[in-house]
């Protein structure tokens, strides 16, 4: 069986993440999708609301699991028996910092390769620090998060949202 692992800080999810899970599960046989909880970063929304809105945003996808981690990738990879890691590249801007994890990442674990898949151009703009952003401000964002995700961020950061 082959498994690959989408690893992300999700905060939070959106259609792009989503749609690069979605063409993995046609790629491996299983995907897991794994929360990163990283101390140096300070996300909007915890580990636990990060978690919960993947797996509902996932939830009728019988290839897709949902997890949490810490650490290293490749050892969080290797926990799940994933043979590869698979990153959403949107623009070239992000090929430089992914090309450097996935080069130190094959010099850690050999065994777990890295697989890039480009977002889809209609999600090529969207991160989740502008979904973010956009609510802030009172901007829509239905076209680019599901609606669990919405209602959340317009929660979290202010009815100008709706």
């Amino acid at each position: 069986m082959r498994i690959a692992l989408c690893p992300g800080s999700f905060d939070p999810v959106t259609y792009a993440h989503l749609d690069i899970v979605q063409r993995a599960s046609r790629l491996f046989d299983r995907v897991h999708v794994a929360v990163l909880e990283n101390p140096n970063k300070n996300p909007l929304f915890s580990l636990e609301e990060r978690l919960e809105m993947l797996k509902e945003a996932t939830k009728n996808w019988s290839k897709v699991e949902q997890g949490v981690f810490s650490g290293l990738v490749v050892e969080y990879a290797r926990q799940v028996g994933a043979s590869a890691i698979v990153r959403g590249l949107r623009a070239v801007s992000d090929f430089e910092y992914e090309f450097q994890m996935a080069a130190m990442n094959r010099h850690l674990a050999e065994d777990v390769e890295t697989v890039f898949v480009m977002t889809s151009s209609e999600y090529a703009f969207v991160s989740s620090s502008l979904i973010k952003e956009v609510v802030r401000y009172g901007g829509d964002v239905s076209r680019w998060v599901p609606p669990n995700v919405k209602e959340r961020l317009v929660e979290r950061l202010g009815k100008r949202g709706q």
